[in-house]
């Protein structure tokens, strides 16, 4: 008998005993290709040697110590790697437990930068519609996905959703994308002046969108407006990167191809690439400065802030990345499972849309390409398609509720960087059994 709390009580997951490179391997033997990294995590795949050692080293030197009382080494060395590839004006880093945490931390940073420079009725918060930004109360807030939200919606402070830069879904077939950009980023103004200017705390976006639209990456311009009209009015811009930031959409920074730098930007998963769970907000300058200038104190914390082991396995996974050029790796392999994606699904009765960046990827499945109409969300087409892929090997992300919460599904893959192109072949061979064998079982 089993004692863990799973997160599905009707699901018995196989227990996973060992992994390496790509794939993961259950306690019967059978073998998973990992081409969702998890969660858009696993960027150096499993078992690499290089950061299996570096947490060796670190555990036996330094386990833990409270930042109430120390720094470490590899903390300020992290910080310092972090800070010589940063998006300009960033200057600190304030290290976290994951995502959530990141998230958590960076709109309390954002609501006490206010307090600090005297202007304690910027408050409020706005998102978009169809986002995730985590799953503590706060980060839960901010986000737009209406089934993660719903259960726990008296909980949860007031914040603006505005749309989404969702062209597949929302862009009128007369605009262009340019126009349709300027349409959606427009929503922010107009809800900055409902509120009120000067009681709006900060905007907060993933740049490419996750796991809650599937791998939506904005129109170009989209970003440069967002950023303009955040100046105009005083906002501070909030990034998400936590799933397509590190390398993962084919640059360090998703905000590198926009032309753009945020105030905050959150980033975690392929921080550590899964050896450690770890976070981080990148923070500018004058941001901190606000702090160092008024109260000098942060009023936040955890226990396991900048953890040392967690610190040292991410500088490791990064030195990786630098060291065998793996964020260029990840955009050449990117355009390659794009072009697999495209002679396998390009022309399947029912994909939709196929998008994303680096390899950051995702299918959107519909009923009717013509139409774009989805699958009856009681059919859970991406829960059919994720068994489907299990049984095959294959370890993907799918999500239902892709257009508003309830309705659509995709299929999400973030697979490690590290991945040969023949093993793209079989991600590719496999997804696609899963995806015909799921829709041909709902369809009986």
């Amino acid at each position: 008998m089993r004692h863990t709390f799973p997160r599905d009580t009707r699901f018995l997951p196989p227990v996973a005993v060992a992994a390496r490179g790509i794939e993961i391997e259950d306690s019967t033997g059978k073998r998973y290709i990992d081409a969702s990294g998890g969660a858009g995590v696993s960027c150096l795949g499993h078992g690499h040697p290089a950061i299996v050692e570096a947490i060796q080293r670190q555990a036996a030197q330094l386990a833990y110590a409270h930042t109430g009382f120390f720094t470490s080494t590899p903390a300020e060395a992290l910080a310092d790697h972090l800070i010589r590839f940063a998006p300009p004006g960033i200057d600190r880093v304030y290290f976290v437990g994951d995502g959530s945490e990141g998230v958590e931390a960076a709109l309390k940073m954002a609501r006490q930068y206010f307090l600090e420079i005297g202007e304690p009725e910027r408050r409020r918060f706005i998102s978009r519609r169809q986002s995730y930004h985590g799953n503590t109360l706060g980060a839960l807030a901010v986000g737009g996905n209406r089934w993660r939200r719903e259960p726990f919606q008296p909980l949860l402070m007031d914040v603006s959703l505005i749309a989404p830069c969702f062209p597949y879904r929302f862009k009128a077939d007369e605009e262009s994308e340019s126009d349709y950009g300027e349409r959606v980023a427009g929503e922010l103004e107009a809800e900055i002046l409902r509120l009120g200017p000067g009681s709006v705390a900060g905007f907060i976006a993933e740049t490419v969108v996750g796991a809650t639209a599937g791998c939506v990456p904005p129109v170009p311009g989209y970003f440069r407006r967002i950023r303009e009209i955040c100046d105009r009015y005083g906002v501070l811009l909030i990034l998400d990167e936590v799933m397509c930031g590190m390398g993962r959409t084919g640059t360090l920074h998703a905000c590198e191809q926009e032309g753009i730098a945020p105030d905050l930007m959150v980033v975690a998963k392929g921080l550590g690439g899964g050896y450690q769970p770890i976070g981080a907000v990148l923070v500018t300058a004058r941001v901190y400065d606000a702090f160092a200038a008024g109260s000098g104190f942060f009023q936040h914390g955890h226990t396991y802030l900048a953890h040392p082991v967690a610190c040292a396995a991410a500088l490791a996974v990064q030195e990786t990345l630098e060291r065998d050029g793996l964020v260029a790796r990840c955009r050449a392999r990117g355009a390659a499972l794009e072009a697999k994606l495209q002679e396998r699904f390009g022309n399947h009765r029912h994909v939709g849309d196929i998008r994303g960046r680096g390899l950051f990827r995702a299918i959107e499945l519909v009923a009717d390409r013509a139409s774009k109409a989805p699958f009856d969300p009681a059919l859970r087409l991406h829960a059919a398609i994720k068994r489907a892929a299990l049984e095959r090997g294959l370890i993907v992300y799918p999500m239902g509720g892709t257009i508003d919460g309830r309705l659509g599904d995709h299929v999400l893959l973030a697979p490690p960087f590290i991945i040969e192109e023949h093993e793209l072949d079989l991600v590719i061979t496999r997804l696609g059994d899963a995806v015909d064998a799921a829709i041909a079982g709902i369809a009986r």
